[in-house]
């Protein structure tokens, strides 16, 4: 019998390397026509060049955000949606992506 803590499935065999980072919204316009920026920029120091994505409503926003893997049960990503509406832009705090994550899903160029 081990003395170590059983390993699930889903248990990843190697470490992936994931960068800190945050997500940046600027909306532009209002109503139905408003228009969504959304920047990933990276706290490790490492200048990758970011690559702005586009959001064509507010509908489009939340499935590029579901898409990126923004969880909506938290209390950040809520608040920072209370921001758009409210002030117009946001940050969404603590994102944790691997490289490979963010040319994935188009947040930086390759």
């Amino acid at each position: 019998m081990s003395a170590s803590a059983p390993r699930t499935a889903l248990t990843p065999d190697v470490a992936v390397q994931q960068t800190r980072a945050f997500l940046n919204i600027v909306r532009h316009g209002t109503g139905p026509r408003a228009v969504y920026v959304l920047t990933y920029h990276r706290l490790d120091g490492i200048s990758a060049k970011p690559k702005p994505l586009l959001a064509e409503g507010a509908q489009p926003l939340l499935d590029l955000l579901d898409r990126i893997g923004a969880d909506f049960r938290r209390s950040e990503v809520r608040g920072a949606l209370e921001d758009i509406l409210r002030l117009g832009s946001a940050n969404i705090p603590n994102l944790w992506l691997s490289e490979e994550e963010m040319l994935e899903k188009g947040l930086i160029e390759g």
